[in-house]
């Protein structure tokens, strides 16, 4: 099912809290054939119903606060990147390599945003890296190869390709079987520390996240959506990135609300990164499954160095199966996954009509934190939540395609949604969170600050 019942559910909340929600329906946002509006507003109605559940616990009881989701706030949030000015300028989007492409047998559609995986690309494809080549140069090498054998290519010299799947074809993949006894949110009890003492908070405004320390190590759009998320609930967020990784500024001011950014190896400077483990109360990852292991942060490890630590891992195609290791992009699932060529037309593939699965997944990884907090009030014990890409879009293709042509009329300006304000980047155009309860922030406490620019301690 396409709900919040359903998502809530998914999430262990008590069914009876439904009741403490309301929807503002806008029929015409986000238009597709698969039930992306109903999508986005399920996952954002339940993070915001865990932020009031848990506000309630914080604050002494009183009642859950109603929670309100309205189809334009969520709308514009999952297309926020369109929406950013930085300075007055409009933010960058998709690379020139990263996009579609026909092969000798079909589509394939590559990512290349990131330098190095930009370099990745055309090496595999023997092509030079400087000056970068046109887009006929790439299309005439991938216009004589399969789409299967572009995908696996790419992948071995560490770059991003992916063939177009149909639903079908991908159902019958190895990746799809090993996700599909997974629920849409994984949710594991890691060891029997004890429950979880949670201060008192105010109400005006109500942060159900005061006073936690949250440690951000990821990156891109579902992971520092999340953060962000918890970020706007009152958590101090202090997200990490390793010295040589590259950011793209303009995905940085669109995530960066609400936290500060430091850079720290994690090999070099291990006592520092141990000293911020030490009073972490939540660890986010969106790393690939198994890319942190060496530093001592899996979830069981993680647990027995910092008892009652709540452990997030978002990760494109699931800890689980052929792929688990592979990298991946919201735009690279859902060409896998079979959403491209259900929203393709005459025979080209399309797209959904935002990041859905990155914000959605961003929205489902923040309110799985929220909840493991809650039960950690009532029954203690280190928390694991794990969100996918790949599950995200599964639950996506069940919802069917009946909604195929939404009407125009219904369209909804972005303006009631849209906030203003100066930053260390320069004046900011941005969209304000959609997940809002009563009592509840409306905006977050500080602009993004310069990526990197922060030291790596709790304030």
């Amino acid at each position: 099912m396409i709900d919040t019942a359903y998502v809530w559910s998914a999430l262990g909340g008590d069914p009876a809290l439904l009741s403490r929600v309301t929807a503002v329906e806008r029929p015409g946002v986000l238009r597709a054939r698969l039930p992306v509006r109903e999508a986005a507003g399920a996952c954002v109605g339940a993070c915001a119903l865990a932020a009031a559940e848990l506000g309630a616990r914080r604050a002494g009881g009183g009642g859950v606060p109603e929670v309100r989701v309205d189809d334009g706030a969520v709308a514009t949030a999952f297309v926020s990147e369109r929406h950013l000015l930085v300075g007055g300028r409009a933010a960058e989007s998709f690379a020139p390599l990263s996009r579609f492409w026909r092969t000798a047998d079909g589509w394939v559609r590559t990512h290349a945003n990131y330098p190095h995986h930009r370099d990745r690309l055309l090496a595999a494809l023997g092509l030079p890296r400087d000056p970068e080549p046109g887009p006929g140069e790439p299309a005439a090498v991938l216009a004589e190869r399969s789409a299967r054998e572009v995908e696996e290519t790419v992948y071995a010299a560490g770059g991003l390709a992916v063939a177009l799947r149909t639903p079908g074809e991908w159902a019958a993949h190895e990746q799809a079987a090993a996700l599909r006894s997974r629920p849409l949110v994984e949710r594991e009890r890691l060891d029997a520390s004890p429950a979880r003492v949670l201060t008192r908070v105010g109400r005006d405004p109500l942060l159900p996240a005061a006073g936690l320390r949250v440690l951000d190590l990821t990156r891109v759009v579902a992971g520092p959506v999340a953060t962000r998320t918890l970020a706007l609930l009152g958590a101090d967020v202090l997200r990490v990135d390793a010295p040589w990784l590259p950011e793209l500024p303009d995905q940085h001011a669109d995530t960066g609300f609400g936290k500060r950014s430091a850079r720290l190896d994690l090999e070099a400077d291990r006592d520092a990164f141990e000293e911020l483990l030490a009073t972490a109360d939540v660890v986010v990852t969106g790393y690939r499954p198994g890319a942190l292991d060496r530093f001592g942060l899996t979830p069981r490890a993680l647990a027995r160095r910092r008892p009652g630590v709540v452990v997030a891992q978002l990760s494109a195609w699931g800890a689980y199966g052929p792929w688990a290791g592979r990298r991946g992009f919201d735009s690279l699932v859902q060409v896998a996954t079979g959403i491209a060529a259900v929203e393709g037309t005459e025979g080209r593939p399309g797209a959904l009509p935002a990041q859905a699965l990155d914000h959605g997944s961003g929205y489902l990884l923040a309110a799985g934190v929220l909840r493991a907090l809650t039960d950690q009030a009532d029954e203690g014990g280190s928390r694991l939540v794990r969100v996918a890409l790949a599950r995200t879009a599964a639950w996506l293709l069940e919802g069917g395609t009946e909604r195929a042509d939404a009407p125009e009329a219904g369209e909804v300006p972005p303006g009631p949604w849209l906030a203003g304000t100066d930053s260390p980047l320069g004046g900011l155009r941005y969209v304000l969170p959609p997940v809002t309860f009563a009592g509840g922030p409306r905006d977050w406490a500080r602009p993004p600050g310069r990526w990197g620019a922060d030291p790596a301690r709790w304030v």
